[in-house]
């Protein structure tokens, strides 16, 4: 009997990570239709292929080093060395078809996923101006080097960060989306502002999506993936007795938690979002869209142990404030984000792990029976409790934060954004943007429109004719 249970929980722990898979590759899905419908016509293949070329680089990357990180660093540089994680490099027997593991495969996809979908945050906020090239290097930084770096210091149970700090971002505000957010800022910063998005006079020019039904598809796509994506940050059965007495599904620091539960905040704070979104930016189609989205991620952090109102009212605030933040910082640093990436993800993902630390103040960051708990030894008194769990805690998640969107998000890509410009292989030169990527790169998407010809000098040949 105990044979036959343990045989159907892998069974089935198997079964669940393949179909959290699936379900998140709705998320780029999603992106790449959002990212085409907010792109002007004549960029709109550039636009693909960059999202398209990202899944195998990423991919083959995050095989070859990127798993590997989050086993071996968790305690680097603070708390202890490299652990012991042989078995996760690519020449190890596990890391291939092996009957007697039934779990590494998919559970290795389901990062990979989270890895696509930060460096897929990225691409939006810099289409129509980045060289494919400079792209796919910052998709490989993030996507196998930064994130996962992160994920193994904020989001493995015996991560430095968990232990030291009493970080806690259950469902990634900070680990997947402030990075992706700082990375994006960073990286615009650089790039520089798509041509006549700013007036002589530095006034904002909004720049109208060619396909604004591509771009709603596209965010019901990605809000469709998130659901994957909340399952994939679980486990879904774990024996948190010991001695199998007491099972649950647990959040990712192996706490207890229920995808009951985690489904009443999500569609909480995903309602907060849209309802607060809607009335900020008065009925803006673009920004109530985004503003479900931005609910979700502002409530994430928390999500594991929130009340349903208090995802809600999280996810509400987070959007309003996102809202706020994206557009002083658009106006008065003339920051160019295309799809409001930096906003949504990180601005709202900063917001949600501070509060996170307020609210959640006094919790165990991480279950006290599982994981490497050897840190606890030189962690700050305020940050443990008194059974000497890690303790979540404001002053933890704030530093958690600002190491999440400015050390690991900012920092290395705005240095490596400086190194491209410096060798003229960040952008595309001036005539390229002006006459469209596509008709230089990949030929006109739309084949039945010449690529100088513009809509208004179709009507004005039209009336001449007449």
């Amino acid at each position: 009997m105990g044979d036959g249970l343990s045989a159907l929980t892998t069974i089935f722990t198997e079964t669940y990570y393949w179909i959290t898979v699936v379900l998140m590759f709705l998320i780029h899905v999603g992106f790449v239709t959002y990212e085409v419908g907010a792109s002007r016509r004549k960029n709109v293949l550039h636009t693909i292929m960059k999202n398209t070329m990202l899944i195998p680089l990423v991919t083959v990357t995050f095989y070859l080093f990127g798993w590997w990180i989050y086993f071996a660093l968790p305690n680097v540089p603070f708390g202890g060395d490299f652990s012991d994680a042989g078995w996760a490099l690519p020449w190890a027997a596990e890391m291939g078809p092996n009957m007697t593991d039934h779990l590494l495969g998919v559970f290795w996809a389901a990062f990979l996923l989270f890895s696509w979908t930060t460096a897929s945050i990225v691409s939006g906020a810099v289409i129509e101006r980045i060289k494919t090239s400079a792209f796919l290097v910052f998709a490989v930084l993030i996507g196998s080097f930064t994130w996962i770096l992160d994920a193994a210091w904020g989001w493995h149970p015996g991560g430095w960060m968990v232990q030291i700090l009493g970080y806690h971002d259950a469902y990634a505000s900070g680990v997947v989306h402030a990075i992706a957010g700082g990375s994006a800022l960073a990286i615009v910063i650089v790039l520089g502002p798509r041509i006549g998005k700013f007036g002589p006079n530095g006034e904002v020019r909004t720049i109208k999506p060619h396909n604004p039904w591509l771009v709603t598809i596209g965010l019901f796509l990605i809000f469709t993936g998130f659901w994957g994506f909340y399952a994939a940050c679980n486990a879904p059965i774990l024996d948190l007795s010991g001695d199998g007495t007491f099972f649950s599904a647990t959040s990712i620091y192996l706490t207890p938690t229920t995808l009951s539960g985690i489904t009443l905040n999500f569609l909480l704070s995903f309602s907060g979002g849209l309802m607060a979104a809607y009335l900020v930016s008065k009925g803006n189609p673009f920004w109530t869209y985004s503003g479900g989205l931005g609910g979700i991620i502002a409530a994430s952090a928390g999500n594991d142990l929130y009340h349903p109102i208090q995802a809600f009212v999280i996810g509400g605030v987070g959007v309003v404030f996102m809202y706020v933040i994206h557009h002083w910082v658009e106006k008065r640093f003339k920051i160019d984000d295309a799809v409001g990436a930096i906003a949504v993800h990180g601005y709202a993902g900063f917001f949600g792990v501070v509060v996170a630390g307020f609210m959640l103040w006094g919790y165990p960051a991480a279950d006290p029976m599982h994981g490497d708990y050897s840190l606890r030894e030189i962690s700050i008194g305020m940050f443990v409790t008194e059974g000497g769990s890690p303790m979540i805690n404001p002053l933890g998640n704030f530093i958690g934060a600002i190491i999440m969107f400015w050390v690991l998000g900012f920092l290395p890509c705005y240095v490596v954004a400086r190194i491209l410009k410096a060798f003229n292989m960040l952008r595309i030169p001036e005539k390229v943007e002006l006459a469209g990527l596509d008709t230089h790169e990949l030929g006109d998407a739309y084949p039945y429109h010449a690529p100088q010809e513009t809509e208004f000098e179709s009507i004005e040949r039209t009336y001449a004719k007449d």
